[in-house]
């Protein structure tokens, strides 16, 4: 499959100041950038800004910013799901995970993280792809936030929902684990009906074992 990268921008107003909202930007334009302090949920932000360079660089890599001039406050990342997931034995190469998105703390509450999904969806090659993400509520910032667990799950759904991903069922034991854990999965209009089928049949794996 190729990956085509049709770069789209947007500007947003926030209490915090001015933000482009732009992606899928390329490495080298990424490592121009610096990254802000308080992104912190996956790893330290100079390790953090290094992993968003190396997705870059990979042919299905997808990342969509939000900067404050020069500086990055909040990132989406869309890739192939982890080898070691469920999800990449589907082996599909229309197949993508939104890896992680993350927000500054004082840009929060004002949209930014609905805006990168809706821009990341205005590429039309986002329609040739089955897109998911999967929801952990020990990844989610409860303690910053002060929500708990169905709190958090009901913004993270609204947010999710606003790139067009929506709930799916899953046998997906990781999942399963923890009833505030969810997939959400986007289909775009051009995934023909046999990716579809292989997807469901990665979606429910155990269906057949007593």
């Amino acid at each position: 499959m190729q990956h085509n990268k049709t770069f789209h921008s947007k500007e947003k107003d926030t209490p915090a100041g001015k933000l482009i909202i732009e992606g899928p930007v390329p490495a080298e334009t990424l490592a121009q950038y610096s990254f802000h302090e308080g992104l912190v949920a996956f790893r330290q932000p100079d390790q953090q800004h290094q992993a968003l360079i190396e997705i870059a660089q990979l042919p299905e890599g997808r990342i969509i910013i939000a900067r404050n001039e020069k500086r990055i406050v909040g990132y989406v990342t869309f890739l192939y799901p982890d080898p070691l997931e469920r999800w990449s034995e589907a082996k599909l190469d229309n197949l993508l995970e939104l890896g992680a998105i993350e927000v500054a703390p004082e840009f929060r509450g004002a949209h930014v993280g609905q805006t990168m999904l809706q821009v990341a969806m205005l590429d039309d090659q986002m329609e040739e792809y089955i897109t998911i993400t999967t929801e952990y509520y020990w990844h989610w910032d409860l303690q910053g936030t002060g929500l708990n667990v169905w709190e958090y799950r009901k913004i993270m759904e609204k947010m999710m929902n606003s790139g067009g991903l929506v709930w799916y069922a899953t046998d997906d034991p990781e999942i399963s684990s923890h009833p505030a854990n969810c997939l959400m999965v986007r289909i775009g209009s051009k995934v023909n009906q046999e990716s579809i089928q292989t997807f469901d049949q990665v979606r429910f794996m155990n269906r057949f074992m007593y």
